[in-house]
């Protein structure tokens, strides 16, 4: 009886966004269930180097390495609601660690949500990096403005 009575209580002092981000979390976990208009070509990333206290936004193409310091970040998906949606973006991130004078060290792996990224983060001594924007390597297609009639 006690353990129903507190996950309701934690179910139900869930605050809004964090439903959301649940739902979404599911979502990306049974795969597809996003519609394909979300899907993004690029990930919007910003890193923090705490040595400097520089701040870098970089783009990092879905599936190719990007380099910040000596991270290598791989963005296997990217995610962006729908104008009709709350706005969230939201990236599947592989982050390791490649230093000449040590092996290879895998540091992150799973979803950052650019709304929440407190929820899910990179834990490093030097470095910071966090979701900001997922989009399309091609801009939308635009209707043409004015009329479009085929005679002058």
């Amino acid at each position: 009886m006690e353990l129903s009575e507190s996950v309701k209580r934690c179910h139900g002092a869930l605050r809004p966004r964090a439903r959301r981000l649940a739902a979404w979390g599911l979502a990306f976990a049974l795969g597809g269930l996003v519609p394909a208009a979300a899907r993004a070509e690029t990930a919007v990333l910003q890193g923090l180097d705490k040595i400097t206290a520089r701040i870098s936004t970089f783009e990092a193409p879905v599936n190719e390495p990007a380099r910040f310091g000596s991270l290598e970040i791989t963005v296997r998906r990217c995610y962006k609601a729908p104008p009709e949606e709350p706005p969230e973006s939201a990236a599947f991130l592989e982050i390791v660690d490649v230093r000449p004078d040590s092996p290879t060290a895998l540091l992150f792996s799973g979803w950052m949500f650019a709304s929440s990224p407190a929820v899910s983060a990179l834990e490093h001594p030097v470095y910071d990096v966090w979701v900001i924007d997922c989009k399309p390597d091609s801009p939308p297609e635009q209707a043409p403005s004015g009329a479009t009639g085929t005679g002058n």
